[in-house]
């Protein structure tokens, strides 16, 4: 692992001492949206989703376990952020100026109405629709006489050997709760055996026991029968107290902050400084109490009490504590007719017959729009290179993979063949810390060299190299993405990922790995645009130089899709073209912080949000610039940290058949899209489209339709 070098620092012109934020100018607050409000926002949207009636069911349930894996990210990290900045008695810190303590108010609000509407869609919509198709979730009071006698045996077998209740009393405090972890606050009567009267106990459900479980056939009386963890031990927690009489038992469940922070000025060893402070993510500071609605106020005031958290931080559900459990039960139920139609992604036509990539590269660009195209390729790409003998190094960036990964173990093979594999592993990837560790331990074991990047900031793009001895000379092949090498992912996220053989581009991504790997002023990329160097300063010339074009009376135009923006300089240069008169469109699919429409300052800009089956990832940036029209894919949204404190690249495309493709399907079809797409309003707010008598026209489908092998259904 290298520090950040004297040459790191003195190229960072564009950034502040501050910690990321762009030297430029600053637009009045109401210019700017919030940031947290706006991540609700696409919350929302994907509620949406889930209350889609053309949807199918098990699709629809799953979209309302997204809702609730999203709500948690966001308090485990910006809600716990808020919560910071109150104790701390911070000013308002956002381009918007919004103030800590009236942020968390409006949060709170709409989180709170957000739930609720999720919790009254599961209970009066989802699971009665879901009966009538033979998919049950019984609950203590529908069991049969046969099923009650399953559920008590599958209790004293697999539930209570597990169990360890806690009695709370001067010699056994209240416990550590797990971060997210299913608990139970047992109201008792009576004396134990050692004349103890407590009247209250606490149950953790250990995390190996599984959550949702379905009935065997035998005693089932749907063709689906699913029971509850929960419904199960309310129906035999007395087992735990033998001679007390239980009053009566309630699920609850704390969130706790889960950022990590590390001291990089400290540390000497940033993987074993992270192993040893993962568990410690298990129990950081509570940030939000959810309870079942039956939990009686009495106990409701002795939890908050115990976590330091106030009524606003209490969430009442009426229903399981923890919906993202159910997400698993798609999985398990095999009704075709309940879900999304299936596809075979397709191949590029490129392929060649013999499949021999390093021909196909040279003979030029391959272009793969994942998951209507399959990552197939890039794994093709990889063992071609691990078992070539001629192939003499392999290097890659690892931001996502996951805890199994082909790819990975093909780098492990190629490590083991004698191949020098270089690989750069980002540790500090949010949630997959751990999965990440393991990796590099396994690759160092192997022989390969895994390296951390740059300490204070985190490698985030995506690379992959090889290098080739051809003829006697080496030549270099690169793959470059917008997504994560991460084979889970790439058959959900929409991404764009581009294998070339070109020489200066291939020139570039080598600069850039030996940034990484090694020290050094960061050498003068010929086409690639890089954090944190040089990307914020290209994307801020190329939105200028459209302002240009159009202050002469040209044509200004921009075209760009991204996850989220937020960096407030890029904000006030597009307002600046928009005043120019450049027609700006932005596909944004998360959190926007620039206000479409306003008279005089952004009339000519449009921001619109396409959430589907799919989960938009690509990031796209067109600019006309005179009828070149220049396109670059990248690993960045045009966010302070993806601008100015991570490793990431923004890379051309050349090939102007590729070009047109990626103009076409990554950018123009979402701008026809009228059936999935949000557009957003200056207030903020989001209006979904809808045909009015035009063709109806999906961006999701449509790219199904014209890439995968198999057309899917209707989305």
């Amino acid at each position: 692992m290298q520090p950040a070098t004297a040459a790191t620092a003195t190229q960072l012109t564009s950034v502040e001492a501050s910690g990321g934020a762009a030297r430029g100018p600053r637009l009045a607050p109401h210019l700017y949206l919030n940031r947290e409000l706006g991540q609700l926002a696409f919350t929302r949207r994907v509620f949406a989703q889930a209350e889609n009636e053309s949807y199918p069911l098990l699709e629809r349930l799953k979209f309302l376990c997204i809702v609730s894996s999203n709500l948690d990210e966001f308090f485990e990290i910006r809600v716990a952020g808020l919560h910071a900045e109150i104790e701390a008695g911070a000013p308002p810190v956002g381009p918007d100026r919004t103030r800590p303590d009236q942020l968390f108010e409006q949060v709170a609000r709409e989180i709170h109405a957000l739930v609720s509407a999720q919790y009254q869609l599961f209970n009066q919509t989802l699971l009665p629709q879901l009966e009538a198709q033979g998919v049950r979730f019984l609950r203590r009071g529908d069991f049969t006489p046969e099923q009650a006698a399953w559920v008590k045996n599958y209790f004293l077998r697999e539930v209570m050997p597990v169990l360890t209740p806690i009695g709370l009393d001067p010699a056994h405090p209240f416990p550590r709760v797990l971060n997210k972890s299913l608990n139970f606050a047992v109201e008792l009567e009576g004396k134990d055996a050692f004349g103890r009267k407590s009247g209250t106990a606490i149950v953790q459900a250990p995390r190996v026991l599984p959550r949702v479980i379905r009935l065997p056939s035998e005693v089932a009386t749907a063709q689906y029968d699913f029971v509850f963890l929960s419904s199960i031990l309310h129906a035999h927690v007395d087992e735990l107290f033998a001679g007390m009489r239980v009053v009566d038992c309630y699920q609850f469940r704390v969130t706790r902050n889960s950022e990590l922070f590390v001291d990089e000025e400290e540390i000497k060893d940033l993987r074993a400084a992270l192993r040893g402070g993962l568990p410690q993510r298990q129990f950081g500071d509570e940030v939000r109490l959810e309870v079942a609605d039956n939990c009686p106020a009495h106990i409701t005031e002795f939890l908050l009490a115990q976590f330091c958290l106030n009524e606003q931080d209490l969430y009442r559900v009426n229903g399981p504590v923890n919906l993202v459990r159910l997400i698993n039960v798609p999985d398990w139920v095999d009704r075709p007719d309940l879900k999304f139609g299936t596809f075979v992604p397709g191949l590029p036509n490129a392929r060649g017959r013999a499949h021999d990539v390093f021909e196909t590269l040279r003979a030029g660009d391959v272009l793969l729009h994942h998951p209507f195209q399959s990552f197939q390729p890039v794994i093709e790409f990889l063992q071609q290179a691990a078992r070539d003998p001629n192939v003499v190094a392999i290097k890659q960036t690892v931001y996502r993979t996951g805890a199994e990964s082909e790819l990975m173990e093909i780098l492990i093979a190629a490590a083991r063949s004698g191949k020098e594999v270089t690989v750069v592993v980002e540790l500090l990837a949010r949630f997959d810390e751990e999965a990440n560790i393991n990796w590099a331990q396994r690759l160092e074991e192997t022989g390969a060299h895994v390296v951390y990047g740059v300490v204070g900031y985190k490698t985030h793009a995506k690379m992959l190299m090889v290098v080739r001895r051809e003829d006697g000379v080496l030549r270099r092949y690169v793959h470059l993405s917008t997504g994560n090498y991460h084979a889970r992912t790439t058959k959900l996220y929409t991404d764009f990922g581009l294998l070339t053989a070109n020489e200066q581009i291939c020139a570039d991504v080598n600069d850039v790995f030996t940034q990484l790997t090694g020290l050094g002023k960061a050498s003068k990329l010929k086409h690639l645009w890089q954090s944190p160097f040089t990307l914020h300063r290209q994307l801020l010339r190329a939105i200028q130089n459209e302002t240009a074009h159009a202050a002469a009376g040209r044509k200004g135009r921009i075209i760009a899709k991204m996850n989220a923006l937020l960096e407030p300089v890029v904000i006030a240069a597009l307002y600046e073209a928009s005043k120019a008169g450049v027609e700006i469109d932005l596909i944004v699919r998360g959190v926007c912080a620039l206000r479409p429409g306003l008279p005089g300052v952004s009339e000519n800009i449009r921001v619109r949000s396409v959430v589907g089956r799919f989960l938009e990832h690509t990031r796209v940036f067109y600019f006309f610039n005179g009828g070149s029209e220049d396109v670059y894919m990248s690993s960045a949204d045009w966010m302070p940290r993806n601008l100015f404190r991570r490793v990431e690249v923004a890379f051309p495309v050349f090939d102007a058949r590729l070009k047109k493709r990626v103009i076409s399907e990554g950018l123009m079809s979402y701008l026809l899209d009228n059936t999935q797409a949000w557009q957003m309003q200056s207030d903020g707010s989001y209006r979904l489209l809808s045909p009015d008598g035009a063709e109806r026209c999906s961006a999701q489908q449509l790219l199904l339709e014209q890439l995968s092998r198999a057309q899917a259904e209707s989305v």
